[in-house]
C-alpha cells in the first residue's frame, strides 16, 4: 500500500469515481434507488449513520440501544402491517430478509412437522432472493406459471403445487418484475388449508401501499392480519426513503421467529446468538432508518404516497397513448413494466431493448428486462415522489426513443448461433472458452457494458437459462479482480 494520502484528496476521488454512476438523486433512475426528492432526510439519515457508526449491533447487552431502536423499528413497521404477538427483526436488505424467512420456515417444519427434505413453493415471478435461498440453504424450489395477462399468481395453481414436503409458499405485494399484486388472501387460504407457512414478499410495497391506502386509494390486503400470512418482509430503504440497507421481517409471533435465530455455545469463546445472518454490524443502518422513519411519520409518507400515485396515473396515462406500447397487468401503484410491439401487438424483444438504449443516452435508466416463459420482455419503471417534475418530460423522450427504434435497424441473433449456444453445457465449459463467448458477446476484457446494450442482451435472451447465469456470474468476475 503506498503511503498515506491528505484526506481532501481522497474525497476529491471519490467524487469523480461517483461521478460515472446513474443518478440517485433527481427522478432519472428507474430501478435500485428512491428518492423521496426531501434533501433534508438524506441528510438526516448521514447524520443519524454518524452517531451510531462505530456502534456493534452484534451484542445489544453491551450496546442497549441497539434493542432499543430495533424494537422501535419493528414495532412501528408492525403497527401497519403486523398484528397482535407479532415479532421480527431488523435487517440488511431484503434479500436477507428473505433468507431468514426461508430458514425459519425450514427449520419449523423440520422441527413441527419432521419435513427433511423441504421444498419452496413460488409463483414465476417471485423475487430471485428466493431461489437464492433456496439455494444457499437446500431447498428445493417448486415453480409455478403466473396468469399470461395479469401477471399475478394463480392460486389454484399454487394449491395444487403443495405436498407434504412444502415447508413455505410465497406471494408477492407487489412482484418485482410487473408491479402487479398476488391474491395474497387466496394464497395464504391454501397454505393454512395444508398447515404451510406463507411469507409475503412486501420488500417493495410493503412501507407504500398502507399509505396509498391511507390516502383513499384501494389496496388488496397483504399484512399479517390476512389469515394464513406467517411472515411479511418490508424494506425500509425502499420507500421508507432509509438509506441502503434497512429492511425488517415479521413473524405472527415470538416463537416462529426463534427459529431464525442462530446460537452456538460448544466452543471456547463466547456465546454466541445472532438473530439474523450478521453477526458484526454497524449500527449506524439502524440508526438512519429509525431518524427517517420518525422524522416522516404516517402523515409524511402519506404524503409522499400522495406524491407517487399522481406520478404513476399520469405515467400510465402517458404510456398507455403512446402507439406501439402496452402496460403490462395492472400496476399497484409505484412499479410499471411496459412493452414495446410489434406488428403483431407481441412484444418485441428488440426494440423494447432499443428504446432502453435510446432512453439511456437522453439521460435515462430504464432497467430491461428479458422475456421468460412466454412473458414478453419490458423496461422496468420504479417511481418515487422525484418522478413527478419529470413525467412530462419523460413522456416526451420516450416517444422519440420508441419512434428512434422503429425507425432503426432491427436487432437480431444469429441463428446458427443460437443453436450452437443450446447445445453447449455451461458446467463443462473452461474459463478459455467462457472468455471467448463473452468477448463474441461484446463483454471481455473486463471492460463495463457497451454504452449501447440492445444487442448483448439480445443474444442473452436467445440463451438457455443455465449458460446466460454461467456467463454472467463469469462476466461480474471479470469486473472484481485486483
Amino acid at each position: 500500500m503506498p503511503a498515506g494520502r491528505p484526506a481532501e484528496a481522497l474525497l476529491a476521488e471519490l467524487r469523480e469515481l461517483r461521478a460515472g454512476d446513474a443518478p440517485t438523486r433527481g427522478g432519472r433512475t428507474f430501478a435500485y434507488v428512491y428518492d423521496a426528492g426531501l434533501p433534508e432526510a438524506d441528510e438526516l439519515a448521514a447524520a443519524a449513520y454518524g452517531v451510531f457508526a462505530t456502534v456493534n449491533g452484534l451484542d445489544p447487552t453491551v450496546f442497549p440501544s441497539v434493542a432499543r431502536l430495533e424494537n422501535d423499528v419493528v414495532g412501528a413497521v408492525n403497527s401497519v402491517l403486523g398484528a397482535p404477538g407479532a415479532q421480527g427483526s431488523f435487517t440488511s436488505g431484503g434479500t436477507e430478509s428473505i433468507l431468514l424467512a426461508v430458514k425459519t420456515a425450514r427449520d419449523h417444519a423440520r422441527a413441527v412437522r419432521g419435513v427433511t427434505r423441504p421444498q419452496l413453493v413460488l409463483p414465476s415471478t417471485a423475487h430471485a432472493a428466493f431461489h437464492k435461498a433456496a439455494h444457499y440453504l437446500g431447498l428445493e424450489t417448486v415453480v409455478v406459471p403466473v396468469d399470461p395477462v395479469t401477471f399475478r399468481a394463480d392460486a389454484a395453481a399454487v394449491a395444487d403445487a403443495l405436498t407434504d414436503r412444502t415447508v413455505l409458499v410465497v406471494a408477492s405485494a407487489p412482484s418485482y418484475a410487473h408491479g402487479v399484486m398476488d391474491p395474497v388472501t387466496e394464497i395464504a387460504a391454501a397454505a393454512a388449508a395444508r398447515g404451510v407457512l406463507c411469507h409475503v414478499d412486501a420488500c417493495i410495497g410493503g412501507w407504500f401501499l398502507p399509505f396509498l391506502s391511507r390516502m383513499g386509494r384501494t389496496v388488496e390486503p397483504f399484512g399479517l392480519s390476512v389469515p394464513g400470512v406467517t411472515s411479511v418482509s418490508v424494506d425500509l430503504h425502499k420507500y421508507g426513503y432509509a438509506d441502503k440497507g434497512a429492511s425488517v421481517v415479521l413473524y405472527r409471533d415470538a416463537e416462529l421467529r426463534r427459529h431464525q435465530y442462530f446460537a452456538h455455545a460448544d466452543w471456547p469463546g463466547y456465546p454466541v446468538v445472532n438473530p439474523t445472518v450478521q453477526g458484526t454490524k454497524s449500527g449506524g443502518l439502524l440508526a438512519q432508518a429509525w431518524a427517517v422513519l420518525h422524522h416522516l411519520g404516517h402523515d409524511g409518507y402519506t404524503e409522499l404516497a400522495r406524491q407517487v400515485a399522481r406520478a404513476a396515473d399520469l405515467v400510465l396515462a402517458g404510456l398507455r397513448a403512446t402507439d406501439g406500447v402496452r402496460v403490462l397487468g395492472e400496476p399497484a401503484g409505484s412499479l410499471v413494466a411496459f412493452t414495446v410491439t410489434g406488428a403483431d401487438g407481441a412484444g418485441d424483444l428488440g426494440r423494447t431493448l432499443r428504446v432502453a438504449d435510446e432512453m439511456r443516452e437522453r439521460g435515462w435508466y430504464l432497467q430491461p428486462q428479458l422475456s421468460h416463459d412466454g412473458l414478453p420482455p419490458n423496461l422496468h419503471l420504479t417511481l418515487t415522489p422525484a418522478t413527478g417534475d419529470q413525467v412530462e418530460t419523460l413522456l416526451a423522450d420516450l416517444a422519440e426513443s420508441v419512434a428512434a427504434a422503429r425507425a432503426s435497424e432491427p436487432v437480431t441473433v444469429d441463428p446458427a448461433l443460437a443453436e450452437l449456444a443450446a447445445t453447449l453445457d455451461p458446467d463443462a465449459l473452461t474459463p478459455e472458452e467462457v472468455a471467448g463467448v463473452l468477448a463474441f458477446a461484446g463483454l471481455g476484457g473486463g471492460r463495463g457494458l457497451p454504452s449501447r446494450t440492445a444487442p448483448v442482451l439480445m443474444l442473452l435472451d436467445a440463451l438457455p437459462s443455465r449458460l446466460k447465469e454461467r456467463l454472467l456470474t463469469e462476466y461480474i468476475g471479470t469486473l472484481f479482480r485486483v
